[in-house]
């Protein structure tokens, strides 16, 4: 018995140990199989991994990313942005996206702002696009370089608040990828990406980058013609006779007043609708309004109001007079004019001068000199085209030329004495434009009036004074022009004098017979058709100076105008 019950606890014993066996290898099989490796990490591990222990977003994903953005700038364009570096109007970016948060002006270029992305464009083709969306901002300098090689160029920009390096990479079309990014430093050795660029060098236009001569050489008679007149507005909407005035007689320029212009955005309104419309003529138009200060003031809004010109002529104080000159400046840019009838510089001889009177810095010709030119050259640095007027002299005149002509009695020698003192220092210090009164002065031609008279214009103002810019009419409609002479007579015989432009302030009929009567004398050998080209040429020179664009205008801003304002009158 004792050995029988032996046997028994043994083979039990054996038993135990198999199944011992079995439960540890099964327990060491699942325990390995059941360990993450690098590669085997679950989604719910990283998603509770810290986020210092998080691994690094995919480094193919992201050269992939940097070779579709290299491969979209080979045609111009930014992913996810419709626009062709080069090729893309601007007109049709606002047709896309409005108008933009903000715009500024950099070099004779502007910068559109939209959300995270920024549009350059200058001739109204877009030639910059820049963009700053998340999945670019992803983007390591470290990445770029790697996937992409050395930079062809790297560029550095540092003010105030950016210190970045530009890694530029040229593309085989002729387009330039452009990464910015902070500059790598010891604190971050590889900075993420600002912001990208793809960017064209901006061309000018054809007529832009060719010779003045050249473009006249293409112009026809008809639009030769049209660019010697500046035209009033009807109303305060583009109508039809505006239209007309832009793409039928294809003329030179606008002038606008105070019943015209309702209120700030009714005016810029107006200018954006012109502007667009002449946007397929060759030239850009003159866009002017009598600003002179004082009581000839003709924008809209609750601007405050200038001193008289002989309120600054009785301070006599120059930089005052300046800095009057760069606020009205301002105030044209930024209603989206571009050249100002202004500064008068008549000296008011004369006190019972029905028509100049405060408007004149004085009756001193030194210190309407002084002044005067100040008040230009103040303009002029706020590229707004300054006209001085009204030459020779409209100070010693006892009648209005609205209402009929005046006479001065006046010799050269006299003349020169007073009333062209401070026109001659005007030329002499750079002066644009001077505009011819309607005075008849018996002493230098009996039979014209000054703005049509060729020994005034052309013998006084053209040779005695070396003036070569541009010779501009007052407005042809004035009772002392029209009581006397047809509208088209008249037109001719300008011309004939040497003006480069006839102002038509009222009445598209006017305009339309001018251009008609200027076109047959010299059809007939009148005029010859190099008389009209040297007037072009100047016209030409002087849009082509100030660089004036169809480029669209933002709202105003009366407050910050105001804001500048009252710091120089305080």
């Amino acid at each position: 018995m004792p050995r029988a019950r032996s046997k028994k606890t043994k083979q039990k014993g054996i038993v135990y140990l198999i199944l011992f066996l079995i439960v540890a290898v099964v327990a060491f099989f699942m325990y390995f199989t059941q360990q993450p490796t690098e590669n085997d990490q679950t989604q719910e591990d990283i998603t509770n991994t810290p986020e210092t222990e998080k691994p690094a977003k995919n480094t193919d994903q992201i050269a992939n990313t940097i070779e579709q953005i290299h491969s979209a700038a080979g045609k111009g364009t930014v992913p996810n942005i419709p626009f062709v570096a080069g090729e893309t109007s601007y007109q049709q970016v606002q047709d896309e996206w409005g108008d933009p948060d903000q715009s500024s002006q950099v070099n004779g270029a502007t910068y559109a702002v939209f959300a995270d992305k920024t549009i350059g464009y200058q001739y109204e083709v877009v030639f910059d696009i820049r963009s700053a969306a998340g999945s670019i901002q992803t983007i390591t300098y470290q990445a770029i370089t790697k996937t992409l090689g050395e930079p062809t160029d790297t560029r550095y920009f540092q003010d105030d608040t950016h210190n970045q390096v530009i890694l530029v990479y040229h593309t085989e079309s002729g387009y330039e990828l452009k990464w910015i990014l902070p500059q790598p430093s010891e604190s971050n050795e590889d900075p993420t990406v600002d912001h990208i660029s793809v960017y064209k060098e901006p061309s000018a236009p054809s007529n832009e980058k060719a010779s003045i001569s050249d473009v006249v050489a293409e112009m026809s008679l008809h639009e030769k013609i049209g660019q010697m007149i500046l035209a009033g507005v009807s109303g305060t909407t583009l109508d039809a006779d505006t239209q007309n005035l832009i793409t039928e007689q294809q003329i030179g320029g606008f002038i606008f007043y105070a019943n015209n212009l309702e209120t700030p955005k009714q005016t810029v309104q107006l200018i954006n609708q012109i502007k667009r419309k002449n946007e397929s003529n060759r030239l850009p138009l003159f866009l002017s309004v009598d600003q002179e200060g004082g009581e000839i003031e003709r924008l809209p809004g609750e601007l405050i109001p200038f001193p008289t010109n002989q309120e600054i002529g009785e301070s006599n104080n120059k930089q005052f007079s300046y800095q009057v000159g760069v606020l009205l400046g301002q105030e044209l840019n930024a209603f989206g004019f571009n050249l100002d009838f202004a500064p008068v510089m008549d000296v008011n001889s004369n006190p019972d001068n029905p028509i100049i009177g405060n408007r004149s810095f004085g009756d001193n010709p030194e210190v309407v000199s002084k002044l005067g030119v100040e008040t230009m050259k103040g303009i002029q640095s706020q590229d707004i085209i300054s006209v001085i007027k009204h030459f020779p002299g409209h100070g010693d005149t006892s009648v209005d030329s609205h209402l009929q002509l005046p006479t001065v009695n006046k010799e050269m020698a006299e003349l020169e004495q007073l009333e062209l003192v401070p026109f001659e220092r005007a030329i002499a210090n750079g002066a644009d434009v001077v505009m011819a009164a309607h005075i008849l002065l018996p002493a230098i031609d009996p039979e014209y009036p000054s703005s049509m008279s060729r020994a005034v214009i052309t013998d006084m103002l053209r040779e005695k004074l070396a003036f070569d810019g541009v010779i501009m009419t007052d407005d042809m409609t004035m009772k002392a022009i029209t009581d006397n002479y047809s509208i088209g007579e008249a037109a001719v015989q300008s011309v004939k004098a040497g003006n480069d432009m006839l102002l038509i302030a009222h009445g598209y009929n006017n305009v339309v017979e001018a251009i008609e009567q200027v076109t047959e004398a010299v059809q007939q050998g009148d005029i010859s058709e190099e008389r009209i080209n040297e007037s072009v040429k100047r016209v030409i020179q002087l849009k082509r100076k100030y660089e004036l664009k169809n480029e669209k205008v933002d709202t105003v801003d009366i407050d910050k105008l105001n804001q500048s304002i009252e710091k120089v009158l305080d």
